[in-house]
């Protein structure tokens, strides 16, 4: 295996970027895509549109990439056995955004594009489960041999490098073949976001609740909040989403903990607010990931440019538990020396989790919330009572009827270890900011 200091395609080394000069940006979720599939199904169900929608989103599988050219796509759903696992890339790239925004694209200060947010979704067998494991941007590790984009051959690979220059050695399917390597696990799906994508995105969605312990005012990313509860939208979401020097300890771990609050905010707001019972919303949604794609500022693996299969997964996981919906990192530890921000895996404890995660066993989380004091648990989110009516007929069940939302029978959970941090959608929880 090379030297870590491998050359990049075009003999350029990759860039570390980490310094404060950096703006970088996190995914908007696996949720919010999601979401967006659901308004396939809500306007299909309805009618609505139905045609329209259905055909662009065939369209667009001209532009997704191949993941492995020699491998199948499961045709169901159904067919992938131990359960289902998402790829989700949030990437740096200045190609197509608003210089205004972003002026760090107008002097190219850093040219390339790194996927400086990384979320694997693992959605379960039955009983459904969702567990979104964040991978620190800093971690080093061993990149694979991946193919060139235009198919002339392969990049070399390299034995330690920041997992967020994967992307720049061959894209997504390189960002790909970089997870399964370091958690051993088959990826079926990917898709990778840009800064302008996030904004429309967020918009598509109506907002996202979060909650902010104290003022924060950061120059690197443009926020300033004050203390309390925002409802936030377009570029602010964007931008509270990448923010890391106003929070916690300034580390990417601190970053990583208020992506998860945003995230487990939206899943609520999707199941309690009626999000994916309003055909005109999810329009709206599936208008805007079709247009994203169309601009380049989404790019979605062969797979999931399947409207039917985007919709068996939307379906398996709109009803899930909150406590059944976990955010975690991926556990790492400082790994010393020269590279102050740089983190090592440990992989005992990420054993732990995979192990539970083939098992189909439910989670108890007994680390901190946030490995870099990003936010504070702040109490527990009521899940909304979904049983009262049939979401299809809109009928109150019969007598013993069952519906999907029922209470499943209680099984033994798995504490991870304290080394995991996270926290789940059950869970409420604030931005601390930084010091």
């Amino acid at each position: 295996m090379a030297a870590s200091n491998s050359p990049s395609r075009g003999g350029r080394a990759p860039l570390a970027r980490h310094g404060e000069l950096r703006t970088r940006h996190p995914l908007v979720t696996m949720l919010a895509m999601l979401g967006v599939v659901l308004g396939i199904v809500g306007v299909s169900a309805t009618g609505v549109a139905a045609y329209s929608v259905w055909d662009a989103a065939q369209a667009i599988g001209a532009n997704a990439v191949v993941l492995d050219e020699e491998k199948a796509l499961p045709p169901s759903l159904g067919a992938i056995e131990g359960g289902v696992n998402i790829l989700l890339v949030g990437s740096d790239s200045c190609e197509g955004q608003d210089v205004a925004l972003f002026p760090r694209c107008a002097n190219d200060d850093s040219p390339g594009e790194r996927n400086d947010v990384t979320m694997l979704v693992h959605i379960s067998d039955e009983p459904r489960r969702v567990t979104v494991i964040s991978f620190p941007r800093d971690m080093l590790v061993p990149i694979p041999s991946c193919p060139k984009e235009d198919g002339s051959g392969d990049y070399s690979a390299m034995s330690s490098q920041m997992i967020n220059a994967s992307y720049m050695y061959g894209g997504l399917a390189c960002t790909v073949l970089t997870v399964e390597q370091l958690t051993g696990e088959e990826i079926h799906f990917a898709a990778a976001i840009r800064w302008t994508g996030v904004i429309n995105m967020s918009d598509a969605i109506g907002g996202v609740d979060v909650c902010v312990a104290g003022d924060i005012s950061d120059v690197h990313t443009g926020l300033n909040l004050t203390a309390g509860n925002h409802t936030l939208v377009g570029v602010e979401a964007l931008q509270f989403l990448r923010i890391r020097h106003g929070i916690g300890d300034g580390s990417d771990l601190g970053r990583i903990s208020n992506q998860q609050q945003f995230m487990s905010s939206m899943v609520r707001k999707l199941q309690s607010e009626s999000v994916l019972a309003n055909p005109g919303t999810l329009l709206n949604l599936a208008g805007t990931l079709i247009s994203q794609v169309s601009q380049g500022q989404l790019v979605l693996s062969s797979g999931l440019t399947s409207p039917t299969l985007m919709v068996q997964i939307a379906m398996a996981v709109k009803d899930v538990p909150y406590e059944d919906i976990v955010f975690v990192q991926y556990p790492t530890e400082y790994a010393g020396g020269d590279g102050a921000s740089r983190v090592i895996p440990v992989k005992d404890a990420a054993a732990a989790l995979f192990a539970a995660l083939a098992a189909n066993q439910p989670l108890t989380l007994t680390g901190d919330a946030s490995q870099g004091f990003g936010v504070e648990v702040t109490g527990e989110a009521v899940q909304p009572d979904t049983t009262a009516t049939d979401e299809a007929t809109g009928e109150t069940p019969a007598a013993g009827e069952t519906t999907a939302a029922e209470t499943p029978v209680a099984e033994e959970r798995v504490e991870l270890p304290s080394t995991i941090a996270g926290q789940t959608a059950a869970q409420t929880t604030c931005t601390v900011p930084e010091g």
